[in-house]
């Protein structure tokens, strides 16, 4: 693929597009992005992002940035339209990943710290005001057409594209997948407003489950804030979608002209849907290219960030030659599922909150103020996103998979000498041996050889307490008392971590770690000449351990 000219295009550049081409460009890749919209989108979109969109943001440069656009969610309340509390929901704002369980954000802000971080990467190149009109598939790449504001056509090249390219996505329409209408669509009045004044609010996410207007206030980053409408009965999108209206549904919170600027009203429809088919070829799709779902369980954006690290590492180890190109079957395998819970959830809360039935929203509300009361409700809803339960996992005869696989893995502080911060921070980011003792001592040779050639960590985990500078080479202080609980949880002495942060598997003794990266091996040389390959680097490249 040396003579293409990148080694992947990628069509779209909000912020699923932004993220991966910073994380296929840090990985040493050339990648070219085409964008039909000569300037970014001045006006949010998304509002919110949770604690593994927050790790996969860090990785991908912006961490000290997330402060200056996004502050923790706090507090998310239901209420009926007598102001009673149905559901009440404490973000934490120490999530599993470090980040707060929910971060509000100014989605522009988030876009123009992506966007000084990819320019500072010498192998990303981003083409603005271009549309793709054209796209061919051959066996060594692919050839994609782009038009500019003038007319003017210019031919790319590249091994593999990548459509992020939105609901209407031109790559999607060439990779000819069917898609999966979920039945749930509603038309919302999106209001963002800039307010004269920084007053808290309390809560500071409200969701008023009133059947004769359903309607949401919720924070959109430092110094903004979002109201939504549902579209009722005998009301046009036109008739909504106006200025007048908008202040007037406003007042429903108390909020005037004179209070704020009311910086963008427009209708929205939002939708359930998903493709069925994720990958063609050397043609691939992430974020609303793939999916679409309401917004009520706030995955719209956060899935397609996982989209955007599941597929980064996987196309990194086909183009360096180190997994054959069958690895990239799992990346619609296990987003597939992941997409499918998150948007099954966001259609049930949506059914919940959109009721303009009067009397099935008053036995609503009466179910949920009755297990409030008798304590039946916990205040945190079951998850939206779920373990991994296929693909590239350590799996069973069976083809079940045993905990810790599939497992989003925590992050807390660690130390080592004179440094100490987050996980990613000290030890790095892509493939970790996580383990109880020293991991050299757990693998043969070969073991260690084979993960020397993907870049892989090994990394031995001190008890909390103990001295930093007795943490050698590859070793680690578990400060913040995470990793040792969490490979004590999953009974394992080693847990091979992906660079999407999700376990491989985990290993009970020094065998069953031998035998999880023998495992591993198998799974990524699916064709005989990789296997070679893996072979002779096994015998040839040293392990690494933490820096």
């Amino acid at each position: 693929m040396g003579g293409h000219g990148a080694d992947v295009l990628i069509v779209g550049y909000g912020p699923v597009g932004q993220v991966l081409s910073i994380l296929l460009a840090q990985r040493g890749h050339r990648v070219t992005v085409v964008e039909r919209w000569p300037q970014a989108y001045p006006m949010p979109r998304a509002v919110a992002f949770d604690s593994e969109a927050g790790r996969i943001l860090a990785e991908a440069g912006v961490a000290e940035h997330l402060d200056r656009f996004g502050e923790p969610s706090g507090d998310y309340v239901w209420q009926n339209a007598a102001g009673q509390v149905l559901l009440h929901i404490a973000a934490s704002a120490l999530g599993r990943c470090h980040w707060p369980d929910s971060t509000s954000m100014y989605q522009p802000g988030l876009e123009s710290a992506l966007q000084e971080r990819a320019a500072r990467l010498p192998g990303l190149r981003v083409l603005r005001g271009r549309e793709a009109v054209g796209l061919t598939e051959q066996d060594d790449g692919v050839r994609l057409t782009v038009r500019d504001g003038d007319g003017e056509e210019e031919e790319l090249t590249a091994g593999w594209v990548v459509g992020c390219d939105g609901a209407n996505s031109f790559v999607r329409g060439r990779l000819g997948t069917e898609v999966t209408d979920f039945g749930f669509a509603h038309d919302w009045l999106i209001c963002d407003v800039v307010l004269h004044d920084r007053r808290p609010f309390q809560p500071n996410n409200l969701q008023v489950c009133d059947p004769a207007r359903p309607r949401t206030a919720v924070s959109a980053g430092p110094g903004h804030r979002r109201w939504e409408f549902m579209r009722v009965a005998g009301e046009t999108r036109e008739e909504l979608d106006r200025e007048d209206t908008a202040w007037r549904l406003l007042g429903l919170f108390g909020i005037t002209p004179d209070q704020g600027e009311l910086q963008r009203h427009a209708v929205y429809t939002f939708q359930a849907n998903m493709v069925r088919q994720w990958r063609s070829g050397r043609l691939l799709l992430a974020g609303d290219a793939a999916h679409l779902m309401p917004p009520f369980a706030g995955q719209g954006m956060c899935s397609g960030f996982r989209d955007a690290a599941n597929l980064a590492w996987k196309l990194d180890l086909v183009l360096r030659g180190t997994a054959a190109p069958g690895l990239l079957d799992t990346y619609g395998v296990e987003r597939g599922a992941h997409v499918q819970h998150a948007i099954t959830m966001s259609v049930n809360l949506g059914k919940v909150i959109c009721l303009t039935d009067g009397t099935a929203a008053a036995e609503r509300d009466h179910s949920m103020i009755t297990s409030r009361e008798r304590g039946l409700s916990t205040g945190r809803p079951r998850a939206a996103v779920q373990p991994l339960s296929g693909g590239l996992l350590k799996l069973t005869e069976k083809g079940s998979r045993v905990p810790p696989a599939g497992q989003l893995t925590p992050q807390g502080h660690v130390a080592r000498g004179g440094k100490r911060g987050l996980f990613d921070e000290v030890v790095g980011t892509g493939f970790v041996l996580l383990a109880a003792q020293d991991p050299a001592v757990l693998l043969a040779e070969e073991q260690r050889a084979f993960l020397a050639g993907l870049g892989a960590r090994l990394v031995h985990v001190l008890p909390a307490g103990t001295p930093p500078e007795q943490a050698g080479l590859g070793a680690v202080v578990d400060v913040d008392d995470v990793y040792l609980p969490f490979l004590a949880e999953s009974r394992s002495v080693a847990v091979l971590v992906r660079p999407d942060f999700y376990a491989f598997g985990g290993a009970r003794d020094e065998a069953g770690a031998r035998a999880l990266v023998d495992d591993l091996r198998l799974r990524l040389a699916a064709e005989p000449a990789t296997a070679e390959v893996l072979k002779q680097k096994a015998h040839t490249e040293p392990a690494r351990a933490v820096a």
